[in-house]
């Protein structure tokens, strides 16, 4: 887990300094951090992720978290308690031991996942939403239509007297 982290971070960082900009503007690039922040929490506390095998991945997942809360404190108000509750438990020291550090790892994906809602009302960032679409009846709507009309039709031929 960690090498393969290392080696994408390595690669996106060399292209940046090579190109000398980063290729997202501000609102991208909060959009993305809100997205990857979503994506960890989901790993930690989702019911179908898989569970971290050592201490090492506990650790790498805390440090993700962490880096997570310092990108999405400015997002929130100084005041805002989610923004405190989340930095006060980064500034806590990881545990030694496997169960202890799982524990904590959750307690922080909670905390960042609070700290995500807020950030996630913040109305600085405007986020394009799809042009409305109107409201089109389903397939089988349009074949009950088309059957009770029918119907309707033939129950008015059979009603009309014969000569």
């Amino acid at each position: 887990m960690r090498s393969l982290l290392a080696s994408r971070q390595a690669s996106s960082s060399a292209i940046y300094r090579a190109r000398g900009r980063h290729p997202f503007n501000e609102a991208e690039l909060r959009r993305d951090q809100r997205a990857a922040a979503a994506e960890t929490v989901l790993l930690v506390l989702g019911e179908d992720s898989p569970v971290p095998e050592s201490a090492a991945d506990v650790e790498d997942l805390v440090l993700r978290l962490r880096g997570h809360v310092q990108h999405l404190g400015p997002l929130a108000s100084p005041s805002e308690p989610a923004l405190r509750r989340a930095q006060n438990l980064c500034s806590e020291r990881l545990p030694d031991g496997y169960l202890p550090g799982r524990v904590h790892l959750v307690k922080l994906a909670t905390a960042t996942e609070g700290l995500l809602a807020v950030a996630r009302n913040d109305s600085t960032v405007a986020v394009k939403s799809p042009g409305r679409r109107r409201w089109a009846p389903p397939l089988n709507v349009w074949r009950g239509s088309v059957f009770t009309l029918a119907f309707a039709a033939l129950v008015l031929a059979a009603s009309v007297p014969r000569r």
